[in-house]
């Protein structure tokens, strides 16, 4: 637990100030900073006062620009999360903080009392250094199906609990449930005895982690706070600690189909997460992605679990791959499965080479209760009743794919959720997708559209038509890997 006095691990943090109203930007999963996490006045440094008794005296301190105290921190989640707090008393102070921001060691008190407001689950027993990989997402970001397992069968073990999709395509778990039978909703000791026996287990976000944030999310979701740097930086990594780990690596990922479109933003927000985690005693290394195209060649679900497999045989697009073998490389050196970044890469290819790592897939599968067939037999898989190929209009070079017209298609298919409540169709999606630099000849193909039925094929293609761009000179490939933050 924190302690009250001058030995707190995040009293000596120190991450760069935001500049400018970051509030104009566009949403995007946040970090923390010091001295302060958003645009407006500076805190007030006060000295240490008790517990205020009220809900509105805390929540006038910090309208007022105040720094709360750990006590008042762990005072409002305890409230939130027995019930104590009214909603519009936690929507008042979730304004408060979204408009005055927080101190990193306000961050780092919210964090690990939301990580506490529910089962911290215990892995000590597990031997090995576990290590999990967290990514802030983007189009055809299927990273983990491919990494977990990867990295489990170089001897690390990987914890991983994932989330669902709220966008263009499914999260982590309707991608994993695109396999008949899957399983994402195993219990904590469940979650634990798997990984002592496989190495690996992705599950969902049980009742159990972090239920301070179940609540703190949705009242957030709803109130226009969601875009507060303090606050997402609590949420993500409060859920990461919950799950037992050891380290964690970070992949933040910036551009046009990334949540956060610049460089600049993206990395205060790593560098906020990355001193968060050091401050809470995990080692946590962040790398920042470029994400100007889709990641891979398909976006969907079932299209997407496919995609992997065909990477875990040793057959991925050369993007998705670059990516996986970086973070993976981050997690065997943080994992002590290797010294040097050559070698932890060296070990990488030679799961995958030697089947090691499909192996291991399959392990996580089967101990999930899903089709391991699908491996073999991808007609195991939901499949899309209407296929149709999108053809280039005239020969030439791709000089532009914009990812988010990629993503409004595939979400107008029925591949993620325009809402909550919105049922998944885990068979469509996009495949094919020709990349930024190949050259493609007239009549071409540049993707292959997967659709529930003709009028939903219809309003795909018309949609598709604009988001590719073909012209006579050749295009680099962008830059994918741009830095590393410990």
């Amino acid at each position: 637990m924190i302690e009250t006095g001058s030995t707190r691990p995040f009293d000596k943090l120190r991450v760069p100030s935001l500049s400018g109203d970051w509030r104009s930007r566009p949403q995007f999963e946040h970090g923390a900073s010091e001295p302060l996490l958003a645009a407006g006045p500076t805190p007030v440094m006060l000295p240490q006062m008790a517990t205020p008794v009220f809900p509105q005296a805390i929540i006038a301190r910090k309208r007022d620009g105040h720094v709360l105290s750990p006590e008042e921190i762990a005072s409002f989640v305890s409230g939130v999360t027995n019930g104590a707090w009214a909603d519009y008393q936690a929507t008042a102070l979730l304004m408060a903080i979204f408009l005055r921001g927080m101190t990193a060691g306000e961050v780092s008190c919210l964090t690990e009392a939301m990580m506490h407001s529910g089962a911290v689950a215990d892995l000590s027993g597990i031997p090995g250094i576990k290590v999990d990989k967290h990514s802030t997402g983007g189009v055809g970001d299927k990273v983990s199906l491919i990494l977990a397992p990867l990295v489990a069968a170089c001897g690390v073990p990987v914890p991983m609990i994932s989330g669902r999709g709220l966008g263009h395509t499914g999260g982590t778990l309707d991608k994993l449930e695109s396999i008949p039978g899957f399983r994402v909703g195993l219990s904590l000791d469940a979650y634990a005895a798997q990984i002592r026996r496989i190495g690996v287990s992705m599950i969902g976000q049980t009742a159990e982690i972090a239920p301070a944030d179940r609540k703190l999310y949705a009242l957030r979701d709803v109130t226009a706070t969601v875009e507060s740097i303090p606050l997402i930086c609590a949420s993500i990594m409060s859920k990461k600690l919950a799950e037992g780990i050891d380290a964690l690596v970070l992949d933040v990922t910036f551009g046009r189909g990334a949540f956060m479109k610049d460089k600049t933003h993206a990395r205060e927000l790593a560098t906020a997460m990355v001193a968060i985690g050091h401050a809470m005693g995990k080692p946590t290394r962040a790398l920042l992605t470029a994400m100007d195209q889709p990641l891979g060649r398909a976006v969907g679900n079932a299209v997407e679990v496919v995609e992997s497999i065909e990477a875990l045989k040793g057959r991925g697009p050369a993007d998705l791959m670059e990516v996986t073998f970086a973070l993976g490389v981050q997690m065997l050196l943080l994992g002590k499965a290797a010294t040097q970044p050559s070698e932890a890469r060296a070990r990488l290819e030679n799961a995958i080479a030697d089947g090691s790592a499909l192996a291991k897939f399959r392990d996580l599968v089967t101990a999930q209760g899903g089709d391991a067939r699908v491996i073999d037999d991808y007609a195991r898989l939901p499949q899309a009743p209407v296929l149709r190929e999108l053809t280039a209009p005239a020969a030439g070079c791709l000089t532009d794919v914009d990812p988010m017209a990629i993503a409004q298609t595939a979400l107008l298919l029925g591949a993620g959720r325009a809402n909550v409540s919105a049922v998944i169709d885990h068979a469509v999606g996009i495949t094919n997708l020709v990349k930024i630099g190949e050259s493609i000849p007239r009549g071409g193909r540049l993707c292959t559209i997967h659709a529930h039925d003709e009028p939903m094929l219809a309003v795909a293609l018309q949609l598709l038509q604009a988001a590719f761009t073909i012209g006579e000179r050749p295009a680099a490939p962008p830059i994918l890997l741009d830095e590393l933050i410990e």
